[in-house]
């Protein structure tokens, strides 16, 4: 497809919309918006917009439709995938002004958040009145609007799922700058197309998110972290649906091999309590009651030796009130 330049007028335009400093042109706009986070070649765009509202976002995208003018969005720049770059020249819509957590309604469990609201922030804010957004995906820079349009995933999706999960309304702009609402602050909401799971992974090529509500559940206050090493990588995995199986499924569940522990021993200076073995899974379970922990973890350690681990170490208790409330150790006898 045919693309038009951006021109002077163009730049003026949108200058007009978003305000002088919030669009850059040409030489002007920095490299780091040519890529995200794993893209080798950079493609710049024509021009960069940083809009501060969804009305902002509609007024661009009617104009840059009637202009035949691409527009790719942008949030933190942190994904893995390419979506937030400018294959094809045009604007770069980066979301980073539209950042402001609109409402944590802690009798609903739910919260209504800007698209620009970075991950670590919102969980940060939440926790801090006793709620909890399960969705953790490895990047805690990334913004929520960026994980939305992803639907990244983590660590917790074991059990919590991916962000999709959490996810009960958007609000979006399309391409012709119409404004829609999907979804909203209700549990249930089975009445015609599911268009919020259609634009949920749809990485921007469908709409432009600018407002999101998600569902929160209470924050569990005990924490504990079990590092399992095996013997090997086939033993390792096939613990995983073993484990899965026993009844007592973590909160989130990671596996990685032993050049990845040496790596972060040397970046971080510290020494892990285990570092010698070909392959490991990092098991977390959250909680309320210690006891209950107590016995869901000592379960899946026990399906773990049963699996052929090593050995069964506690990486960490931590009490979500009280901080860090343990130390590395060993949990049963190793082989």
């Amino acid at each position: 497809m045919q693309y038009s330049p951006i021109t002077a007028d163009d730049i003026s335009h949108l200058r007009q919309i978003c305000g002088d400093d919030w669009v850059m042109w040409g030489e002007d706009i920095s490299p780091d918006y040519y890529h995200d986070e794993l893209s080798l070649e950079g493609r710049p765009p024509e021009a960069v917009a940083r809009p501060g509202s969804a009305t902002e976002v509609a007024e661009i995208m009617a104009y840059c439709w009637e202009r035949n003018i691409p527009v790719t969005p942008r949030g933190a720049g942190t994904g893995l995938c390419g979506g937030a770059v400018a294959l094809y020249g045009g604007v770069v819509l980066v979301t980073d002004r539209m950042n402001r957590i609109l409402e944590i309604d802690e009798e609903n469990l739910m919260a209504v958040v800007e698209p620009g609201v970075l991950l670590m922030d919102f969980q940060k804010a939440v926790e801090g009145v006793g709620l909890f957004y399960p969705p953790d995906p490895g990047e805690k820079t990334a913004t929520i609007g960026g994980n939305v349009s992803t639907n990244a995933g983590g660590m917790r999706a074991v059990k919590y799922g991916v962000t999709r999960d959490w996810v009960l309304g958007l609000e979006a702009v399309l391409p012709n700058g119409q404004i829609i609402n999907c979804g909203g602050k209700v549990v249930k909401n089975s009445s015609g197309y599911s268009l919020t799971d259609l634009l949920i992974g749809s990485e921007g090529t469908l709409a432009v998110i600018t407002k999101i509500t998600v569902k929160l559940l209470p924050l569990p206050r005990r924490q504990v972290s079990l590092l399992v090493p095996f013997t090997g990588l086939e033993e390792a995995v096939a613990a995983v649906p073993k484990i899965l199986s026993s009844g007592e499924v973590p909160a989130a569940l990671e596996f990685f091999q032993r050049e990845i522990i040496q790596a972060a021993e040397k970046y971080l200076g510290r020494t892990f309590p285990h570092s010698t073995a070909p392959a490991y899974l990092l098991l977390t379970f959250l909680g309320n009651d210690l006891g209950e922990l107590e016995r869901a973890y000592e379960v899946v350690a026990e399906v773990c030796l049963a699996q052929g681990a090593m050995d069964v170490l506690i990486a960490n208790t931590a009490d979500r009130q009280g901080g860090v409330v343990g130390v590395p150790r060993r949990l049963f006898g190793g082989h």
